[in-house]
């Protein structure tokens, strides 16, 4: 049992897209009365159909009252660290919290470029991103800042607002440097979808992320663990993810908690949404956390 501890989140993943806005917006308030716990908003600003992820999350905040919401990843390229501090931390004011903040690396070098941003890869990417990290959370905690590096140039910022309620610094992580800045620097992994980092190559990547952790004195148990699962529930044919009935899921995410140590789940629908939404929070996820406590 590699269970690190913590309590159990579900959240769904909201598409970006223009032309989807007002199914968006359905779902979101029909995902707070379902009960679950996070929103997740993808960053990908160099697609031209998609809203800008921050601009979305701050419409939807003001349609909804409990949920929280989730950068799927932020980019950091595209929004430098001290900005994005303040970004974060004005929402996180203006909303009683309700943010974590998850960030990543860019998933598309040439499309960063396009945008202006910085194209980085290998070691310069790694590094970059663990300052950016270190910037964010000092940021995030008020007080001054200064910073001159090979990748960064602040010299000298007063941060805040300061937020009642730390914001959590989520890393979206997939090769073995970032997975070791996850386990030095950051308060999550946010793994990348099921189809892309499936089951089996979990434990490696996990061991990963707790043994930088113990090597920078940090106990690997502070460090959440969040899951995208991109699939269907029902009886469908083929389909990417995991395809199956209420049971399998219930089945399968559970022996993620208890044998990968995932404590959040994403879903990433691929069926009608709406229906998908409905089962997933009125069948699946109360299963889930049925069964995890009873175990």
């Amino acid at each position: 049992m590699t269970d690190y501890g913590h309590s159990l989140t579900f959240g769904l993943s909201l598409e970006p897209d223009a032309d989807r806005l007002d199914e968006t917006m359905w779902l979101a308030q029909a995902a707070e009365q379902g009960g679950l716990d996070h929103l997740a908003v993808q960053d990908h600003a160099y697609q031209p159909g998609h809203l800008d992820a921050w601009t979305l999350i701050t419409h939807l905040a003001a349609r909804t009252r409990r949920i929280s919401f989730l950068t799927d990843v932020a980019d950091l390229q595209l929004r430098p660290p001290a900005m994005l501090a303040k970004s974060a931390a004005s929402f996180a004011v203006m909303n009683r919290g309700r943010l974590a903040l998850g960030v990543g690396g860019g998933a598309s070098a040439d499309a960063i470029a396009g945008m202006g941003g910085g194209r980085r890869a290998g070691a310069e990417m790694v590094a970059y991103t663990e300052q950016s990290l270190q910037v964010m959370r000092a940021a995030l905690a008020g007080g001054g800042l200064r910073l001159l590096s090979e990748q960064h140039t602040i010299e000298g910022y007063a941060a805040g607002p300061v937020p009642d309620a730390p914001v959590p610094l989520w890393l979206g992580a997939q090769g073995p440097k970032m997975l070791a800045v996850t386990g030095r620097a950051s308060d999550g992994w946010i793994s990348p979808l099921n189809i892309y980092v499936p089951p089996g190559e979990v434990p490696a990547k996990q061991k990963i992320i707790d043994e930088a952790a113990l090597a920078a004195g940090r106990d690997p148990a502070a460090i959440r663990r969040v899951y995208n699962v991109i699939g269907v529930i029902g009886n469908a044919r083929g389909g990417p993810g995991l395809v199956g009935d209420v049971r399998l899921w219930t089945d399968t995410l559970t022996e993620w908690v208890l044998g990968l140590g995932f404590d959040t789940f994403v879903f990433w629908p691929v069926a009608d949404h709406r229906v998908q939404l409905d089962v997933f929070a009125a069948e699946v996820v109360p299963a889930v956390r049925e069964r995890v406590g009873r175990r």
